[in-house]
């Protein structure tokens, strides 16, 4: 358990002392897709004709108030001041569905991973939202992180996955 950062040496949990901790430039970049059960709601997002409104600038709102509010959402991650959010969504008739892109950017002495992650997953939520009435069963599928930069491990990307 020693090697979990929120997890002190007793067992109890901890919010992780970054005090100490240089502030540096960091960034992440989380994704995740939502799949249409429907294929003909891309069409509905695509004319614009959603119950709700414009689909896709409500999402892209939703996960930038999103990554704002990470600190209230997730007990133990603290509250960044976010110098950038971005949020890209496309259309993917292939799937059928939407992809979702966020990225965050930040100086400070802790990572923004988990601020890209819940933007991510709000946009994709919110998408769900603005479609429920012309698709019940749309999935979010493959939330994760795809990269990240600053602090002491520098820039890692996500290894491309086989299969």
């Amino acid at each position: 358990m020693s090697e979990l950062s929120h997890v002190a040496p007793d067992g109890s949990l901890r919010m992780v002392d970054v005090g100490a901790k240089a502030l540096s430039s960091r960034s992440a970049t989380a994704e995740a897709a939502v799949r249409f059960h429907d294929p003909s709601t891309v069409g509905v997002v695509r004319g614009g004709a959603g119950a709700k409104g414009d689909v896709l600038t409500t999402a892209r709102l939703a996960g930038i108030m999103a990554a704002k509010r990470t600190a209230e959402l997730i007990p133990l991650c603290h509250p960044i001041p976010l110098d950038h959010v971005a949020i890209d969504i496309e259309l993917d008739d292939s799937l059928p569905g939407v992809r979702i892109t966020a990225t965050t950017r930040c100086r400070a002495a802790t990572g923004v991973e988990m601020e890209a992650l819940t933007a991510a997953s709000v946009a994709a939520l919110t998408v769900i939202d603005m479609l429920k009435s012309v698709d019940r069963w749309m999935t979010v599928e493959n939330l994760r992180l795809r990269e990240k930069s600053g602090g002491r491990h520098g820039r890692l990307t996500r290894p491309i996955e086989s299969g």
